[in-house]
């Protein structure tokens, strides 16, 4: 596992916060103060983000759960609160499945569990895009999927979706794409049918990166979890961070 970047913060139950795909920790900027006060909340860069290195050749999504369970294990006082968006999000039932002694409970929001031929194929071409053009040739694309247009519009949208949008820039294109085969390639229903821990699953009524279909499916495949919505675009968390650091609250506190 590369040496990973995080940021500890605030008192309370550990709460860990995974980003998605081309992100980076200061994603969960707002939802982390909102959980401060009543949490100790740790955010980390997955490999080959933000300001933690990438390491050579291919991964997958297990891999991914390997580094967060390594990381709770050096970082964290025991089982955590693992909230994961989209990538973040199947990295958390990969967590949950594979380290059932790491989480005392899961959050996954606007995520899938698998992918279809049609959409593996679209993933395949942003790998190839991506590699062939950069960064930049996705960019504006992968904004409007991340975002509303009310968010986008908003003055202070306009700031958060400016700032990663330098984020999704400035991502390496290699470990980016190796990102993408790791998304592209999951099969987690199986492992979810297998997770014990209490779950929570977070719609985007407005995702069109990961419709509110797919979570519905992941809900239905964790016994006993939760299903709820926001209404918001995929990045549900930036979007709509003291409704979703409501819901979170309510799920772990009860």
């Amino acid at each position: 596992m590369p040496s990973i970047h995080f940021v500890r913060q605030g008192r309370g139950p550990e709460i860990v916060l995974s980003h998605a795909l081309g992100c980076d920790l200061t994603m969960w900027d707002e939802l982390a103060q909102c959980l401060q006060q009543r949490f100790t909340v740790l955010r980390y860069d997955h490999r080959g983000h933000g300001r933690s290195p990438a390491l050579p050749g291919p991964f997958s999504m297990d891999d991914l759960a390997d580094d967060a369970a390594q990381f709770i294990a050096q970082h964290a006082s025991g089982p955590v609160h693992f909230v994961g968006l989209s990538m973040g999000g199947m990295t958390a039932q990969a967590l949950a499945a594979r380290h059932p002694g790491a989480v005392r409970s899961v959050c996954v929001a606007n995520s899938a569990s698998q992918y279809g031929e049609a959409a593996r194929a679209l993933w395949l071409t942003r790998v190839d895009t991506v590699r062939a053009r950069g960064m930049e040739a996705i960019a504006d694309g992968a904004l409007q999927r991340w975002f509303t247009p009310e968010f986008r519009a908003d003055s202070l949208g306009r700031e958060r979706v400016a700032a990663l949008r330098q984020v999704l820039v400035g991502t390496e294109p290699g470990p980016y794409a190796e990102a993408c085969l790791a998304v592209a390639h999951i099969a987690l229903d199986a492992g979810n049918r297998t997770i014990t821990c209490p779950a929570l699953v977070i719609a985007g009524e407005r995702d069109e990166a990961t419709p509110p279909a797919l979570s519905e499916a992941i809900a239905q495949a964790i016994p006993g979890a939760q299903l709820q919505s926001l209404n918001a675009a995929h990045l549900s968390a930036v979007e709509q961070p003291q409704a979703f650091a409501a819901l979170l609250e309510r799920f772990v506190l009860g």
